[in-house]
């Protein structure tokens, strides 16, 4: 790759610093603001998602939501949100044109874009509070562009819920559709023949994004330069099935996105032969510590997928937050990960019927070496089963949203991963998308532990809802995920959110502060 891990961390730093946004705190950590620095609500926000199915019996429900008051210090005008069709291109591989001059050459691609056929804003949201639905049955839906101002801004939020009712791709897939970025990383993919995994680069802005692609499998980098140099023209996405970037399959993997000029939007959409299809989401950024919660009380199998990406291998004690306590997986107390190789574990039944979320901590307190990981998990038995992806994600500070549930088929995991450190959580149902009325309770969840609950849900509820989860002055750190149960025949369709903050906030200086301070 063009850079190393730890130039990265420290360009995102600096880049954190220059824009104003608000330092991430590793897991379990709590963010500190600078001192004279004010947090305000931020005024545009940007989503991407990616185009849903190709299948001609799948049926995708976008739906849009922001969440309702805004904080002190916010644009107090109404402001707008919404996604625009995006162009796709033709015959789109890897590698995107050899570099001249430092720049990619698009027009020697080979590649053709294709504008959207349809112009129309997708679900536009004019009112904070209440979630606004569309739905398409197309099998060339395109992939989908935006941003939010104003008052909607702050947490604006994009669920894409696709059910495809059979195939090879049959199942349920789920999306948070992610916001743009200049690097991703996703433990989990596969280049076996049983997988078809393609990644879907998006560019929001009006320059070329130059993208580079590469894949660590259990031995190091599965090699090639098909990967590099790929171009992403403006308003346009790019689907590239992984299995063509290298010539050695590798049945878990993991692969990291980096955009070398401009910025993406990336997931991968993962279509195994006999478990379905899903999204798998970008992991959180690698850290030392990594919490992947929500993982259901009936699965019947889970697999841990994880890589040290720095330049020092990562000793890791691995545990599961139950509803009772932490406890430590039978046969595997710790988990040692070779620098840039992908370790994968099969963990088996391991809820054992209970509600969980994996907890991945150093053995030495100390040790500072980043881990990206994520989980495959699988409901159902024989050929009736199906797979999601859980990745790493980051804690909840100040609120999360999942959009797009209904009266029944949504459950919500909350893990305090901290032993000692209880998390008093705030959780609002919002009004219906066709009515009722928003409804709030709060939870705690004992230190150490995973709660799952039947979130509650608005009174006379008509169409879909979101679900936000604050936690309460005082809490302790606490992660969020959201599943979705839609069952097809005997098929236990489902999918996994994750609910990391909604970075619905920045800290902002004051004049003539420092502003090196911001990257506490």
């Amino acid at each position: 790759m063009k850079r190393t891990m730890t130039s990265l961390i420290g360009a995102a730093a600096a880049l954190a610093a220059v824009t104003g946004i608000a330092a991430v705190a590793a897991p379990g950590g709590t963010p500190k603001t600078p001192g004279g620095a004010a947090r305000l609500p931020v005024q545009r926000s940007a989503l991407l998602c990616p185009p849903p199915t190709s299948s001609d019996v799948g049926e995708t429900t976008y739906t849009a939501f922001a969440p309702q008051g805004a904080a002190a210090g916010a644009d107090t005008k109404k402001g707008t949100a919404k996604l625009l069709p995006a162009g796709t291109v033709k015959d789109a591989g890897a590698g995107g044109g050899k570099k001249k001059g430092g720049r990619s050459k698009a027009a020697d691609t080979g590649r053709t874009t294709v504008p959207p056929a349809d112009t129309t804003p997708v679900v536009p949201l004019r009112q904070a509070g209440k979630p606004v639905t569309t739905t398409t049955d197309r099998a060339d839906a395109p992939a989908l562009v935006g941003a939010a101002d104003g008052t909607l801004a702050p947490g604006w939020t994009v669920q894409q819920t696709t059910t495809v009712a059979a195939g090879a791709g049959r199942g349920l897939l789920g999306l948070s559709c992610p916001t743009p970025d200049t690097t991703f990383w996703f433990p989990g993919v596969s280049t076996v023949t049983d997988r078809q995994d393609y990644v879907h680069l998006t560019n929001p802005d009006t320059t070329p994004a130059v993208v580079d692609l590469e894949l660590h499998g259990k031995d190091g980098s599965l090699g090639g330069s098909a990967g590099e140099d790929i171009t992403v023209l403006p308003h346009t996405t790019v689907p590239v099935l992984l299995s063509t970037l290298t010539t050695r399959p590798a049945t878990n993997a993991t692969l990291h996105v980096l955009a070398r000029e401009g910025r993406v939007g990336a997931a991968v959409q993962a279509t195994d032969n006999k478990l379905g299809s899903d999204w798998l989401p970008p992991a959180a950024d690698p850290a030392p510590s990594v919490v992947l919660p929500g993982i259901p009380k009936d699965a019947t199998s889970v697999r841990l997928v994880a890589l040290a990406p720095g330049g020092d291998d990562a000793d890791l004690k691995v545990q599961l937050a139950t509803p009772t306590g932490l406890i430590t997986p039978a046969g595997l107390e710790t988990l040692h990960l070779k620098s840039g190789m992908t370790t994968a574990v099969d963990l088996k039944d391991v809820t054992k019927g209970e509600a969980g979320s994996l907890v991945l901590t150093p053995t030495d307190p100390g040790a500072k070496a980043p881990v990206a990981a994520a989980l495959r998990v699988t409901r159902g038995k024989g050929g009736n089963q199906e797979m999601a992806f859980i990745p790493a994600t980051r804690p909840v500070e100040k609120r999360a949203t999942a959009a797009d549930n209904g009266a029944k088929g949504s459950t919500l995991s909350l893990a305090a991963p901290e032993k000692g450190k209880d998390a008093k959580v705030k959780v609002t149902a919002s009004a219906g998308s066709a009515g009722g009325t928003p409804v709030t309770k709060t939870y705690t969840v004992k230190g150490g532990t995973t709660l799952d609950i039947d979130p509650p849900r608005p009174q006379g509820l008509k169409g879909s809802y979101a679900l936000t989860v604050e936690p309460e002055p005082g809490s302790g750190p606490v992660y969020a995920a959201r599943t979705l149960a839609r069952p097809q025949g005997g098929v236990p369709a489902f999918t996994v959110q994750p609910m990391p903050d909604d970075r619905g906030s920045v800290v902002v200086p004051t004049a003539g502060q420092d502003l090196s301070l911001l990257t506490d």
